[in-house]
């Protein structure tokens, strides 16, 4: 299902990854084609959570595609997780790890200020998750309300991101996120999921 109670993924317009981003995985290419290409590298990985995905989606009315994009654009499906309690992204100057799990739940004290909840690879942990998206895509509806459904859709999804006081404009719905392209690239990440691998 491309759609849910938050818009239709398929309709939401996508430049895709970044330079960047794609750098992260060598490809000498951005946009639309390598954030296909990284979703399909991370597609044999994801296939153990994908029945966790789909009730998680199911639960949250958003489609499990977007979902699987952001643990693949957050933890590469797991493949990044720096050590078995769950911990990816390390602070240098705080000494401390900012985010954990599958979806990198913020806990960075000056950031999200989240507690994790479940172990980093269990169903809790992507209800959290997706939990702290909703809460964004809502605080966005909130803030634009102008804006259509898949545009406040998008601008949740970079808030999850960097927070909605971050987002300013939908022009420049990234100019915040890492990479200056971290809606974009769930969208087009989301988009080959439900494509190719049926979420």
């Amino acid at each position: 299902m491309g759609n849910s109670g938050y818009g239709d993924i398929m309709k939401v317009q996508t430049s895709g990854a970044s330079k960047e981003t794609a750098k992260q995985d060598g490809l000498n290419y951005s946009g639309k084609k390598a954030s296909h290409t990284m979703a399909q590298t991370d597609a044999g990985r994801m296939e153990k959570y994908r029945s966790m995905i789909n009730r998680v989606g199911e639960k949250y009315e958003i489609a499990p595609a977007l979902i699987a994009a952001i643990i693949s654009r957050e933890s590469r499906a797991g493949n990044t997780i720096k050590s078995q309690e769950g911990w990816g992204d390390y602070d240098q100057r705080r000494k401390a790890y900012n985010a954990w799990g599958l979806m990198q739940v913020d806990v960075n004290p000056d950031g999200g200020r989240h507690t994790p909840e479940g172990d980093w690879d269990s169903e809790e942990h992507l209800c959290q998750g997706t939990g702290i998206l909703v809460h964004f895509i809502k605080r966005i509806r909130d803030k634009f309300p102008d804006w259509c459904t898949e545009q406040k859709l998008k601008g949740g999804i970079a808030a999850y991101n960097m927070g909605d006081g971050n987002v300013h404009s939908y022009g420049k719905v990234d100019e915040n996120t890492t990479g200056g392209d971290y809606s974009n690239d769930v969208i087009a990440r989301a988009q080959w999921y439900r494509n190719n691998d049926n979420y």
